[in-house]
């Protein structure tokens, strides 16, 4: 089985301890990860902001890239909804056939971290330890673009200490939304709030979600309230198997 890791752009640059994360569980688990250095952005802002014609030279880079591998995983909901749902429209629209069948090909090969564990791998204990109080936020595209469902809780209740604490209303945007966070600032911190003061009550010592983007906008707001919560990505969670302090992981915006 060939896998290969979509680290996204994010990942990439802000975050890169997430990536390494994955790379780190999925070869405890057994599964040798393959990194086409050729990939690069998945063209989302670009479709989400209606420049479709000029994601097309994206999409068609990116097939190029992951062509061959039996499943590309990435560490976002956020990216594996684009890959899914909107690179069928850019190739559509592009009028290129080949890009078409590339796509059609490719793109449900794409699965986000917890979809692969437990629907490839069969796995939901992935042999992590993390003895801390835990909420869990599902980012809006894992749960509405892709219905990951309970997917991550399932392999979170198997982390060995971890105590999972409900948060209230977490099915709710958190207000980041890529350019909505700058087309619309005022209502975006507005919903970041209601979910901080939801995060809060829980009790938790650490946030965890499945994007990057959601932990970094929701991350910056518990940093300056001086919240006392950290916020870690799923992957960071999972690859844990030792009381390993979690001092850095802190948004600090």
């Amino acid at each position: 089985m060939r896998v290969a890791l979509l680290v996204t752009c994010m990942n990439d640059t802000l975050f890169p301890d997430v990536g390494k994360a994955v790379v780190t569980l999925l070869r405890r688990l057994g599964v040798d990860v393959g990194f086409p250095e050729a990939q690069t952005c998945c063209g989302q802002p670009m479709v989400n902001t209606g420049y479709l014609d000029e994601a097309a030279p994206i999409v068609r880079n990116f097939v190029f890239a992951f062509e061959g591998y039996d499943y590309i995983v990435a560490p976002s909901g956020s990216c594996v909804g684009s890959v899914r749902h909107q690179h069928a429209l850019v190739a559509r629209r592009s009028n290129d056939q080949r890009l078409e069948q590339a796509v059609t090909e490719v793109s449900p090969r794409v699965l986000e971290l917890s979809e692969f564990l437990v629907d490839v791998l069969g796995v939901t204990d992935v042999g992590a330890s993390f003895p801390h109080t835990v909420t869990y936020h599902p980012s809006c595209h894992s749960l509405r673009m892709l219905g990951v469902g309970d997917r991550p809780l399932t392999l979170l209740r198997k982390v060995r200490g971890l105590r999972l604490a409900d948060l209230p209303d977490a099915e709710v945007c958190c207000g980041f939304g890529g350019t909505f966070a700058v087309k619309n600032p005022d209502t975006s911190v507005a919903m970041g709030a209601d979910k901080v003061r939801n995060v809060v009550n829980t009790g938790a010592e650490v946030l965890v979600a499945g994007d990057s983007a959601c932990l970094m906008h929701i991350g910056g707001m518990l940093s300056r309230q001086r919240a006392g919560v950290r916020v870690m990505h799923l992957a960071e969670v999972l690859a844990s198997t030792d009381l390993a302090e979690i001092g850095d992981t802190e948004v600090a915006l």
